[in-house]
C-alpha cells in the first residue's frame, strides 16, 4: 500500500492517532501537507487515513484537502467516564460564581502532567486568557493547575516538580523549593493563587474539587485581568464553589440547596 515502504514498524492504530493528534488547541483546521509535515507520514498515506476518518466522522473535510476535528470525536470524548457527570453537576455553581464575579470561570481535570479544561464562562468584559475547553496547560505554571497539584499523591508531584520546570513569564515558578512552599501554603488556606504565571497581565484563583480521600479530582479558577484582582474575595468565593461541587460529588454528604450565589458571600463588585 503505499507510503508503508517510507514509515516501516507504524502500526495502522499509530498512524491514525498521528493524524489526529497532529491538531493542536489553536488549529481549527490544517491541510494535508500540514498533517503530513507533523506527522512524518506520506501524502498518500495521510490522504488515505484522513479519508477514513472523515467517512467515520472523527474528521470533517473544511475546504481542498483541509480538514478538522469532526463531532463525532466530541461524542465519544462526552462518554469519558465521570466527565460529563463532573460537568453536569459543576455547571450551576461556575454559573454562580461567574454571575458574582463577571469574570472568567473554568472547570478543568488533571491528565498527566496538564490541567484540561472542561468548561469556560467567559463574558464581553473579562479579560483574555489562552484558556478553552479541551485546551490543556501546565500544572505548576497555573492557578488550576496548582490548585491540582497540591492534592495530588506526594510521589506525583514530585515527578512533576522534578521533570522541569520551563519559563513561560518571567513570574513562573521554576524553583523547585519555591514550588514546594507554594503548594504547601495552597493546602493550608484551600486555594491556589497564580500571579502572570502563564501569560502577563492575568491573575488566576483557583480551588481544587476534592474527593472523600482529599485527593482532587478537578478544579475551579476565576481569571481576571492583574489590575483588577481582589484575593481577599476571589480566594473564598472559589473555595465555596468548589466546595459545593464536592459535596454534590461525594455520596452520602447532600448538597446543600443553597449553596449558590448568596453563599459566595460576596457582592458583584470586585472593587
Amino acid at each position: 500500500m503505499p507510503g508503508q515502504i517510507r514509515e516501516p514498524g507504524r502500526t495502522v492504530t499509530s498512524r491514525v492517532l498521528a493524524i489526529l493528534e497532529a491538531f493542536g488547541p489553536d488549529d481549527t483546521d490544517l491541510t494535508l501537507a500540514e498533517l503530513c509535515r507533523r506527522t512524518g507520514l506520506a501524502p498518500a498515506t495521510a490522504h488515505r487515513i484522513a479519508g477514513e476518518l472523515v467517512a467515520w466522522g472523527g474528521l470533517e473535510r473544511s475546504g481542498d484537502q483541509h480538514y478538522r476535528i469532526g463531532l463525532r470525536l466530541f461524542e465519544i470524548g462526552m462518554r469519558a467516564p465521570g466527565r460529563y457527570g463532573l460537568g453536569s453537576v459543576a455547571l450551576p455553581f461556575l454559573e454562580d460564581l461567574y454571575e458574582v464575579t463577571g469574570e472568567n470561570v473554568h472547570l478543568a481535570v488533571r491528565d498527566g502532567h496538564h490541567a484540561v479544561y472542561l468548561h469556560k464562562i467567559t463574558g464581553r468584559r473579562a479579560v483574555d486568557t489562552p484558556s478553552r475547553s479541551g485546551g490543556r496547560l501546565p500544572l505548576y505554571a497555573t492557578g488550576m493547575g496548582k490548585a491540582l497539584l497540591a492534592f495530588l499523591p506526594s510521589e506525583l508531584t514530585e515527578e512533576i516538580i522534578t521533570g522541569g520546570l520551563v519559563h513561560y513569564t518571567p513570574h513562573t515558578i521554576t524553583s523547585p523549593g519555591l514550588l514546594r512552599r507554594a503548594l504547601t501554603q495552597i493546602r493550608q488556606r484551600g486555594f491556589s493563587v497564580a500571579a502572570q504565571e502563564y501569560s502577563l497581565g492575568t491573575v488566576s484563583v483557583a480551588a481544587p474539587v476534592l474527593a472523600s480521600d482529599g485527593q482532587a479530582l478537578a478544579a475551579v479558577s476565576v481569571v481576571v485581568h492583574s489590575s483588577r484582582v481582589n484575593v481577599a474575595r476571589l480566594g473564598p468565593a472559589v473555595r465555596t464553589a468548589a466546595t459545593g461541587i464536592s459535596r454534590r460529588l461525594s455520596p452520602p454528604d447532600v448538597s446543600d440547596a443553597s449553596a449558590g450565589r448568596a453563599s459566595l458571600g460576596w457582592s458583584t463588585s470586585s472593587g
